[in-house]
């Protein structure tokens, strides 16, 4: 009987012994899940309190932001008070009422001043900074091009912004770098060119679509071509020259109402200018010149149409227009010799066959979207006719394909 009482007193030993392990394992265990949890909130609280001194940090910017442009507000309503008589703009009216023609940069001002005056709701005010697109050179004054277009978006107008136009009224869309570099290039005054550090090789420095546009012009016309869809027909007027050396190359300013159709959709003529040699080659061979005549439909939309030049006999048109060229120290200034007058079509072959892919503009900002109709037929100028261009060169180099096709009309 002691047997077995002793062999149960030492069954209950064990089991005591079991239990306090047991109880002392989930004790210990207790104390570090909650250990962890307090040492997981702790992390938690730090990373809160980071994110409320950043929200603070942010608050105090912000306020900053606030404070200056409550500033401008309060400067912008004494500049709208100072103009609200009319007194100014009526002066500048009648001051360039005196004017043949205008410019881009004064219209924009011009549309600028009827803003400050009569605000948006002023036909006029739309206007001005309407004709301020059909006047300006696309190529070269893109800060007015986009000053005038985002105008018209904040008056509620539909328009076709540039690739390169901010909405808040800059130039370029690019990353804190760029800009940065592109507002030191602008103090110093940069100007695109075509050779050297201003050289096409360099224009995606500055203008990002030139450098990572994949739909770029000028193209290698080089088969095997689809079949062309769209058919070209013009309504040139003829009217007074005009012509500017815009320090990239000879413009002409054509009369307005001159129109192109392709299909049934009209295109504006905006201006007509020359390279040297042709941008675009076919089958691999540059032209010795080559004309684009530059469109804008009323989407905004753009067409351009280029005549490849031979050397040949003595072009008529060309005579005219090299016989009024601007005169040296007038160059961005538009020339309009007295008493002469123009026609565009005169420029163009008889057969408006063509190749057609969509490409860009070839010079900077290198606008995409532009569809290129490049004719089969060329015209001739002569050896000294060619030569008497100012521009020696003046042609960016062709562009990658990138998957494109070009079309043929047959």
């Amino acid at each position: 009987m002691k047997k077995y009482l002793r062999i149960i007193l030492e069954v209950l030993l064990v089991l005591l012994l079991v239990a306090a392990v047991a109880f002392a394992y989930i004790n210990y265990s207790g104390k570090k899940h909650a250990s962890d949890d307090l040492s997981q909130s702790s992390e938690e609280l730090d990373q809160t309190k980071d994110a409320l001194d950043k929200a603070t940090e942010d608050l105090d910017a912000y306020k900053e932001k606030v404070a200056a442009l409550t500033k401008d507000q309060v400067q912008l309503n004494a500049l709208k008070s100072a103009f609200a008589n009319g007194v100014v703009l009526a002066d500048v009216d009648a001051l360039y009422k005196k004017e043949k023609t205008i410019g881009a940069d004064r219209q924009v001002g011009l549309g600028a001043l009827r803003l400050l005056t009569n605000g948006v709701g002023d036909p006029n005010t739309i206007a001005a900074f309407q004709k301020t697109l059909d006047l300006a050179e696309w190529n070269t004054r893109l800060q007015t091009v986009c000053a005038a277009q985002n105008a018209l978006m904040a008056a509620g107008q539909k328009v076709t912004v540039l690739a390169d136009c901010n909405k808040d009224g800059s130039v370029g869309k690019a990353d804190d770098d760029t800009q940065k570099k592109n507002k030191e290039l602008s103090e110093k005054d940069f100007k695109w060119g075509y050779d050297g550090d201003t050289g096409p090789e360099h224009w995606g420095d500055n203008f990002p679509t030139c450098a990572k546009g994949k739909k770029q012009s000028p193209m290698n016309i080089i088969g095997p071509f689809e079949k062309a869809k769209e058919t070209l027909t013009v309504d040139y007027k003829e009217g007074a020259l005009k012509m500017l050396n815009n320090g990239h190359t000879i413009q002409v300013l054509p009369e307005a109402g001159s129109t192109m159709m392709v299909n049934k959709d009209v295109f504006d003529l905006l201006e007509v200018h020359f390279h040297r040699p042709s941008e675009e080659e076919v089958d691999g061979k540059n032209s010795p010149m080559v004309i684009h005549l530059v469109h804008k439909n009323k989407k905004g939309k753009m067409a351009v149409m280029a005549v490849l030049i031979n050397e040949g006999k003595e072009n008529p048109a060309i005579k005219l227009l090299w016989a009024n060229l601007p005169p040296k120290d007038k160059e961005g200034v538009e020339y309009a010799p007295p008493k002469v007058v123009f026609n565009p079509s005169a420029l163009l072959p008889t057969d408006l066959s063509h190749f057609t892919y969509e490409g860009s503009l070839s010079t900077p900002p290198c606008t995409e979207g532009v569809m290129n109709y490049v004719m089969k037929n060329s015209i001739d100028l002569s050896k000294g006719q060619i030569n008497k261009f100012p521009f020696k060169v003046n042609a960016r180099p062709v562009q990658d394909f990138n998957g494109r096709k070009i079309a043929e009309t047959k």
